[in-house]
């Protein structure tokens, strides 16, 4: 890949020079408490931190600081000033290849490899997508989380997009927040699917194990419809996950919450027995489709990419009823 040096649109401007963000509480969010609207509004920023501006008086609404406990009615004024977060540690960009499907000024589409993770975390301060983007998107350093508006797991291929200029990740995080980006994922699945269905069920970070989702009352709405593409002799089926929400490990969790876990997913099904245990060196899940309204030009844009050939390989092993070989 070319490494974009350009400013990748007349519109772009990052964040203002004294980090100022200005926006309307919508009517949706009235009723919560300020820092939980917020914390909505601007997933690129932790609750946590947003409530320390709001007592270091860094938030205004409508011209007046308010407390944290503070309620929205819908349609405040609000005023941030963005703080450079001080316990943070630079990234480094790094010279990583990247598959990339489209590129255009304002959006970077990527096909993310299996074994790549997206983010900077503990364990894995290097080697990351949000690396990769600093080398070859250098303005991205100056947007929230370089860029990045949604994640896949490490171990999950296929399509993801990045904003490169500031209004078009305003743009895609409000898209999210509206449902209207559509993301289609093929899963692999131990059992026979008889039907197609939707699982709409809560998630939650697990009580157990802060790692973990799981399904509970108290948990995120989250909602995944899915279709049978192919059964296979041995006891799996082929399924096209279309996310309506986009949780953490929703796929994973919502399918062994049916019955249906995920091919060699050893977080959600490694206490599964079954007479077909199929080896495969993660959890078969790939991010085949992706859908959204082009933040400038404002028609629906589309992209498809073909399975990993690992996971081609075990579809073909499959269909032939003999062991998968990597």
């Amino acid at each position: 890949m070319e490494k974009d040096t350009e400013n990748s649109s007349d519109d772009y401007k990052g964040l203002s020079e004294d980090g100022v963000r200005e926006l309307v509480i919508p009517d949706e969010h009235g009723g919560q408490r300020l820092d939980q609207a917020l914390s909505a509004l601007l997933p690129e920023f932790s609750r946590n931190r947003i409530q320390n501006w709001i007592r270091a008086r860094k938030i205004a609404v409508d011209e007046v600081f308010p407390s944290t406990k503070m309620k929205v009615f819908g349609g405040e004024s609000v005023r941030v000033e963005i703080e450079a977060d001080p316990n943070a540690t630079p990234d480094a960009p790094e010279d990583i290849p990247l598959d990339i499907v489209h590129q255009d000024p304002m959006l970077l589409v990527i096909n993310k490899p299996v074994g790549l993770v997206v983010h900077p975390g503990s364990g894995n301060r290097n080697g990351t997508l949000l690396n990769a983007l600093l080398h070859w998107v250098p303005q991205v350093a100056e947007l929230p989380r370089a860029g990045i508006v949604h994640r896949l797991d490490k171990d999950t291929s296929g399509l993801l997009v990045v904003a490169k200029t500031l209004p078009a990740h305003t743009d895609l995080v409000r898209q999210l927040q509206a449902r209207t980006v559509k993301r289609e994922y093929l899963a692999l699945v131990y059992g026979e699917v008889d039907h197609d269905g939707t699982v709409d069920e809560p998630l939650a970070r697990d009580p157990h194990n802060r790692t973990k989702r799981c399904v509970h009352s108290m948990g995120k709405q989250a909602i995944t419809h899915y279709e049978v593409v192919e059964r296979f002799p041995s006891n799996v089926t082929l399924l096209r996950c279309k996310l309506e929400t986009g949780r953490t490990h929703q796929i994973r969790v919502h399918m062994q919450h049916i019955g249906h876990p995920l091919v060699g997913d050893t977080v959600y099904s490694a206490s599964r027995r079954s007479h077909h245990k199929i080896v495969f060196p993660r959890q078969a899940l790939h991010a085949e489709r992706l859908g959204l309204i082009h933040p400038l030009f404002k028609d629906l844009v589309q992209w498809e990419c073909p399975l990993p050939a690992d996971f081609e390989s075990l579809l073909e092993a499959l269909r032939e009823d003999r062991p998968w070989v990597a």
